[in-house]
């Protein structure tokens, strides 16, 4: 993380010397408590990187857990531990962020780093303000941020060749105008104050179902994007039996239900932003592919090698943005699938049918 130091230390380490620091931090994990943690930097031999220590929560078991650190002052901190799904994404939407905002110091000031970026942003906002919407649907947002990331990268209506970074940037830059547009409608009414509590609850339920509303079909809409660039067939949201409903099968719901199609050729995506939990609700989501392969994209940073182990048991294999696979564990990094070989082994099925 550039500049990562500063939540640290005061100043950045320097090259051959190490040093450290003790702090007190206020734990916020299943019942509160304090320790006595250190912050070192090693900078002697080949080593160049902070750590932190004595502290209850670096450990296997929490891998994948959402780990929070606050400075309230240069030797006083606030730790918060998450470690379900739930308690992960509720707390992301409460805030404002994006999955693809951890592993990171968090910007508190500045939406956009590009000022093309921001004018093509602000250009969206006076269309929106213009035809009388208040926000946009999730997939008018989607397909907004593709097409301002095109624009600004230079990439309109050329190939895809890096679908990894580009389903990062996409779905960075949607979280990024959602906020923008959010700051803009509700600065002058929150800025307003409340004359009640319940007036507050009310505002404050509407701000959240809206962000979950929204964060939870951004992923959709972005894998169909690639899908659709990369000339792939698919349906999206088909229904194989009963109430079960997968994101994707490939090549379509038609082939799914034709069972003269054979099953080898048909694959089934799952996606979902966070998966600590929630892999488990994919494995019957489609009863012809009950005993074969079943795909699962997330935008999940790291989760356990345990977690790992039941998902090879259950057949389940991940498909992950190629530069968060390094946040996984190193044993099982060679199991997961960047977005570009899941894209090149659809292709060679489809290609073969």
């Amino acid at each position: 993380m550039t500049n990562s130091y500063s939540l640290l230390f005061d100043e950045p380490g320097v090259k051959g010397e190490n040093k450290d620091k003790l702090v007190e931090i206020q734990w916020c994990y299943e019942e509160a408590f304090l320790t006595e943690s250190r912050f070192i930097y090693y900078g002697k031999g080949t080593r160049d990187e902070y750590r932190i220590t004595r502290t209850p929560v670096f450990r296997t078991e929490f891998t994948g857990a959402l780990f929070i650190l606050i400075k309230r002052s240069n030797h006083n901190y606030q730790a918060f531990v998450l470690n379900t799904d739930e308690d992960i994404n509720d707390y992301l939407d409460s805030v404002g962020l994006s999955p693809l905002d951890t592993n990171a110091l968090i910007k508190t000031k500045q939406i956009f780093d590009d000022d093309k970026e921001k004018i093509l942003v602000n250009d969206f906002i006076n269309e929106l303000n213009e035809l009388g919407i208040e926000f946009p649907d999730s997939d008018r947002m989607s397909r907004k941020a593709r097409e301002i990331n095109d624009l600004v990268q230079n990439q309109f209506n050329k190939p895809i060749l890096n679908p990894d970074q580009r389903l990062i940037d996409w779905t960075n830059l949607e979280y990024n105008i959602f906020r923008a547009i959010e700051h803009l409608r509700y600065e002058k009414f929150l800025a307003g104050g409340f004359s009640s509590v319940d007036k507050f609850i009310n505002a404050a339920n509407q701000v959240l179902n809206r962000r979950k509303s929204r964060a939870g079909k951004s992923l959709e809409h972005h894998l169909s994007a690639l899908f659709d660039r990369n000339h792939i067939l698919y349906d999206a949201q088909v229904v194989t039996e009963g109430n079960k409903k997968p994101d994707f099968i490939f090549p379509s719901g038609t082939a799914y239900h034709n069972f003269s199609f054979p099953a080898n050729k048909l694959i089934s995506l799952a996606a979902k932003t966070t998966c600590k939990d929630r892999w488990r609700q994919i494995l019957n989501e489609a009863d012809r592919l009950k005993n074969g392969y079943k795909y699962l994209c997330t935008l999940q940073q790291g989760i356990s090698e345990k977690q790992m182990d039941e998902m090879n048991a259950e057949k389940v294999i991940l498909v992950v943005p190629k530069p968060y696979i390094k946040s996984y564990p190193q044993s099982k990094q060679s199991n997961i699938w960047t977005i570009s070989k899941f894209l090149s082994f659809v292709k060679e099925t489809e290609a073969l049918m």
